[in-house]
């Protein structure tokens, strides 16, 4: 891109952005004439892709900044009158604790506002599961929370929603982002004109009540809690964000001691404690497993800034280095399966299973889930990744007829969704059963490696890794794209010396088998950009370029059973595959 084309956007932008602060942060580079930077800004327009929008706060068209908060949000108002003709419509707005997360759902509210769309707008941060839920529950058309979720303190973003509460999915995404990208015109107006003519609302107890006490309905067991509540001590951390609020007052509410990580309490978009905010990663909870340690915690639990993911670790019963309690970390698929057998089990001992009982998970999750759930005779139902895929299988399992009915949606990366009232991955509810199911198990001897353990012997050891690599700036996507290309042009006939058999290429809708070309399947799905080898052993290795960050991504999980060496022998077996798997991968992607 050319110095004079760059300059034409950088003007243009500042010509748009009514805030003082983007706006005089653009007029700086351009007088400085830093080109490099303003290349990064203006090379192309932060893409409204099908989820909404996550990028660097900044002035720029390739930034997080009000105007194209605005821009975004006036090409949903404009789809979703043209969606859902001559209908009163109404939308909630939820946000989270980065950085002008409060100034952008505002933004987004004035502009509803303007088109019509009555707006209910929580007054202070709030979870995104609570967003999902108020929508539902008010009976709005549309919703936005806006949160960059675990990304980095210089992230924000901006998720849409439909009237289901869940976040859109085609057609409406596509229609959404034809919308956005055919903007010329913002509407907005101001918030006194939109309070005074009913077309904003501030919300705040009338969904925080109720949506703590559906929380607490999903519990299986509120008498074994209050009988056992003294006997477990939780240490907790919203990592500066959202979920201290739910978390500690379900959990509360129910006896329980919840201990917070009192420098991780409070909401702050600049995460000062951590790199990440992110609860898969092991540093995230360098400071709550401190605590855990000092006080000798039970469990320690994680949320990310929007409280929809949430991740946990056990105490093992053994002593650190320092001769204090040692925790393990227990892995998305872990807690996954952990949840799906505490809930199943718990529905067939209190005479509750559905007649037709099934649970959801992404096409990345661990198998072992599905073994869990067919060994309670429940169905495992595999979705794109996404929660937004999950929620669209629960809402088609309510109406088309078949009798299923979905009491678990779970994906590998922390999400779990133990409610039908939801319909986004939810960090209290899980936090909330995770605290009961630990309970449980301590109440039969046994803690939750235990129980993990059992599961593992039961169905065999199952592992996963995943390996990630950045690709930033303008040439980012064209890299990861060339990537892909080359897999499907050639693809590999071993991944860590064993026998790929067939190919899912969810993109081209087709399953290949290397050893017979002629032979080709249906897939069986919407285009992604995907692709599955599935190896001659049961090991699924996936990738797949990330949705929200310039990444590309992949998956492997690997099983072994757990025969006369134990489970340290089936561990050892997985990790010389997976070892032997990374290589491969890496001499593709680099280190």
């Amino acid at each position: 891109m050319d110095r004079d084309a760059i300059r034409v956007r950088a003007e243009d932008y500042i010509a748009k952005e009514q805030d003082a602060t983007f706006r005089a942060e653009t007029e700086k580079l351009l007088a400085a004439e830093d080109f490099k930077e303003l290349e990064d800004r203006f090379y192309r327009d932060l893409e409204f892709g099908t989820g909404g929008l996550r990028g660097v706060i900044g002035g720029g068209y390739n930034r997080m900044n009000s105007l194209v908060v605005k821009r975004a949000t006036q090409g949903l108002a404009t789809y979703l009158k043209k969606a859902v003709p001559g209908k009163k419509l109404s939308a909630a707005i939820a946000y989270d604790s980065r950085r002008y997360s409060d100034l952008f759902s505002e933004a987004a509210a004035l502009v509803f506002a303007a088109n019509g769309i009555k707006t209910y707008l929580f007054s202070s941060l709030r979870p995104t599961p609570e967003l999902s839920y108020a929508i539902r529950r008010l009976g709005c058309d549309t919703g936005i929370v806006v949160t960059a979720s675990h990304n980095p303190p210089q992230y924000n973003g901006y998720k849409a929603y439909w009237g289901d509460g869940a976040q859109v999915i085609e057609p409406h995404d596509i229609g959404i982002i034809a919308e956005v990208n055919s903007v010329t015109e913002i509407k907005s107006m101001t918030k006194a004109e939109a309070i005074s003519k009913g077309l904003l609302v501030y919300i705040d107890k009338e969904i925080d009540v109720p949506y703590a006490d559906m929380v607490r309905s999903r519990l299986f067991r509120p008498a074994l809690i209050k009988e056992k509540a003294k006997d477990v001590k939780i240490v907790y951390t919203p990592l500066h964000g959202t979920g201290a609020r739910h978390v500690e007052g379900v959990l509360g509410s129910l006896g329980l001691k919840v201990l917070t990580v009192p420098e991780q309490r409070e909401g702050d978009g600049n995460f000062p404690t951590v790199s990440f905010p992110n609860p898969e990663e092991a540093a995230a909870l360098k400071m709550a497993l401190e605590l855990g340690a000092e006080v000798g915690a039970d469990v320690v639990m994680a949320t990310d800034p929007d409280a929809d993911r949430l991740g946990i670790a056990v105490s093992s019963g053994k002593k650190d280095s320092n001769g204090k309690p040692a925790f393990t970390l227990v892995t998305g698929n872990q807690l996954g399966t952990l949840l799906a057998d505490y809930i199943f089990l718990s529905l067939k001992e209190l005479g509750r299973m559905p007649k037709k009982p099934a649970m959801v998970n992404s096409i990345v999750t661990t198998g072992m889930q599905k073994l869990v759930a067919e060994s309670y005779g429940a169905e495992c139902f595999e979705c794109l990744t996404g929660f937004k895929w999950i929620a669209d299988v629960m809402g088609k399992c309510e109406k088309d007829g078949r009798g299923y009915e979905v009491v678990l949606g779970t994906e590998e990366s922390y999400g779990y969704l133990v409610e039908n009232e939801v319909r986004d991955k939810d960090g209290v509810s899980a936090a909330a059963l995770t605290a009961e199911m630990t309970l449980y198990w301590r109440s039969k001897g046994k803690s939750l490696l235990d129980r993990l353990d059992d599961l593992f012997v039961k169905h065999g050891y199952w592992q996963e890794i995943g390996i990630s690599k950045y690709f930033q700036g303008p040439q980012g996507g064209s890299i990861m794209k060339s990537i892909m290309d080359e897999y499907r042009k050639n693809p590999p006939t071993t991944l860590g010396g064993i026998k790929v058999e067939k190919v899912r290429d969810i993109l081209e809708s087709v399953w290949k088998y290397p050893g017979k070309p002629e032979k080709t399947e249906k897939v069986d799905f919407a285009k992604s950009d995907v692709l599955q080898f599935f190896l001659s052993d049961g090991t699924v290795v996936s990738a797949r370029p990330s949705g929200t960050e310039p990444k590309i991504k992949f998956y492997a999980s690997c099983r072994a059973e757990v025969g006369s060496a134990g489970l340290a022998g089936a561990k050892a077996e997985v990790a010389s595959k997976l070892a032997a798997i990374e290589k491969d991968i890496r001499a593709v992607i680099g280190n």
